[in-house]
């Protein structure tokens, strides 16, 4: 059976290979499920962004589609994206060259990152430093669709990868009796996650240029799927001194073999500030942003103070007044409730 789908998957790269570029005006969704896939329509990105679901939109004011965010050009237009291989004057499709964790790379940046990061520091994720690659966890149906058109990769269905896969079970720790329906492993086991912050969108809509600060040595948590899981923040600056504030579920390809311990998450300064109402995220030190490092539990009415700039010639400027963000909650993902917050204020032993 496993042939005959490998075989399935490599007829439809060949065939959407010839003909979606040039045809694709053509093809009907429903005889090539790939474009429905995300990795197509993008639409991930287009669902947070949208102003319907209180998305950047509502303060830039303007649509996804539009040419002026060149948003469009990160999809995969054809599968000569990821399959084509060129051998002399031949050129031809090879699930070997998807397979390269490379080619993943290439667009992934955010995960490139952080593997460069983790590897500077001696700490590899527990599945790359087994020469793990992209392709033992994420299956063809997470890359190529299955036929429906997903809101987000967050979307129950839109993709199989999960840690329950090849961990059939667990050690029968306290932790993992205590957490086992309320927490999944990401929460405990994701190491840090990395952060855009201060995305400025005057400087991507005028000169066609992305520019941010990325950030890490912490992770959020929020409720997923019914779930607390592991997740991240993302700031934009908006003309206008317009600030906007996201938080969404996050799986950092930084697994840690073991979890944290209780005092990591329970009983901390940051939940206490959490409780407080207000806890400082971010903060320029010397001309240099700065970041609070830690578990940062997400809650609904907390004021996450965060430093914000501008760009400028080269250069990034402290905002000295800007506007309140506007806070959205993007990828399915909810804040902690008040009774979550709660528990996690209870001091735990180390």
């Amino acid at each position: 059976m496993k042939r005959v789908i490998v075989l399935f998957s490599v007829l439809c790269v060949m065939t959407v290979g010839m003909l979606v570029t040039a045809y694709s005006e053509d093809i009907k969704k429903e005889d090539c499920f790939f474009l429905s896939s995300l990795h197509y329509t993008t639409r991930g990105m287009a669902y947070w962004y949208d102003k319907a679901n209180g998305g950047l939109e509502t303060l830039t004011g303007i649509p996804y589609s539009s040419s002026k965010l060149d948003c469009l050009n990160c999809h995969v237009a054809s599968c000569d994206v990821c399959h084509k291989t060129v051998e002399g004057e031949k050129s031809f499709y090879t699930a070997k060259a998807a397979q390269n964790q490379e080619m993943c790379l290439n667009c992934h940046k955010r995960e490139r990152t952080i593997m460069k990061m983790d590897k500077d520091a001696h700490q590899d994720d527990v599945h790359f430093g087994r020469q793990m690659q992209c392709k033992d966890c994420h299956t063809a149906g997470d890359v190529h669709g299955d036929g429906k058109e997903y809101n987000s990769m967050k979307q129950p269905g839109a993709q199989s990868a999960k840690c329950e896969n090849c961990h059939k079970s667990s050690p029968q720790s306290t932790s993992h009796q205590i957490h086992k329906d309320k927490l999944e492993c990401k929460a405990c086991h994701v190491r840090h996650v990395i952060s855009c912050s201060n995305c400025h969108i005057e400087t991507l809509v005028n000169e066609r240029k992305r520019v941010d600060i990325k950030l890490s040595g912490w992770v959020f948590l929020m409720n997923y799927n019914g779930k607390v899981t592991s997740a991240t923040t993302q700031t934009f600056v908006v003309p206008g001194n317009k600030t906007f504030l996201m938080f969404a579920p996050q799986n950092s390809h930084s697994v840690m073999k073991e979890g944290r311990k209780c005092g990591d998450c329970h009983g901390t300064e940051i939940v206490k500030q959490v409780q407080s109402g207000k806890l400082k995220l971010t903060w320029l030190e010397n001309s240099a942003l700065k970041n609070v490092k830690g578990v940062i539990p997400v809650v609904n009415g907390v004021t996450y103070d965060c430093a914000y700039q501008d760009y400028k010639d080269g250069k990034w400027i402290p905002i000295e007044n800007p506007l309140a963000p506007m806070i959205h909650y993007a990828g399915y993902g909810t804040p902690l409730t008040k009774e979550q917050l709660k528990k996690l204020s209870q001091p735990m032993r180390k």
